[in-house]
């Protein structure tokens, strides 16, 4: 336990550190999952301005596990709300990793963390304003062990 938890903290200072250096254009956040078991009735919310809608944009999940999570990929269903819209909902399946090459991302230990683009080409937003994302997990397990975090991140394409 204190090795996961000497990784996690190291992890966490290597992040900060790294987004420091770099400017997030836009919007970047992370939910920790209650003592890494996602329940599907968990179901953070993300909420950022669009200012300029000239532009566009890359939308990123951001998901931090561990190798106690059982699987290769996972399904969400993600909630996107434009201003004064109904929130419609999507459903991802995410590769997380294979038997062949092990897990995608970045990791260290047993603290992987990985981020998926939402869809294969840049978004443009239509209106100005607060756009809001809710993402669940809809795995058959529930709850969903070796999840750490969920997070959203976006850039603007330069």
């Amino acid at each position: 336990m204190k090795n996961k938890l000497t990784a996690f903290l190291f992890i966490s200072f290597f992040y900060l550190l790294q987004t420091s250096c770099n400017t997030i254009d836009v919007f970047e956040k992370n939910t920790p999952i209650p003592e890494n078991k996602w329940h599907s009735n968990f179901q953070p919310k993300f909420e950022f301005s669009i200012t300029d809608i000239s532009k566009q944009y890359l939308l990123s999940v951001v998901l931090r596990h561990t190798d106690d999570y059982k699987y290769n990929n996972i399904w969400l269903n993600m909630g996107y709300q434009a201003p004064g819209d109904t929130m419609r909902f999507n459903r991802l399946d995410l590769q997380l990793g294979d038997d062949a090459n092990g897990w995608e991302g970045t990791g260290m230990d047993d603290i992987w963390e990985v981020r998926k683009p939402v869809s294969s080409r840049p978004l443009s937003f239509t209106k100005k304003g607060t756009y809001t994302f809710s993402i669940a997990q809809i795995m058959r397990e529930n709850p969903l062990s070796g999840m750490m975090s969920i997070g959203l991140r976006l850039d603007k394409v330069k």
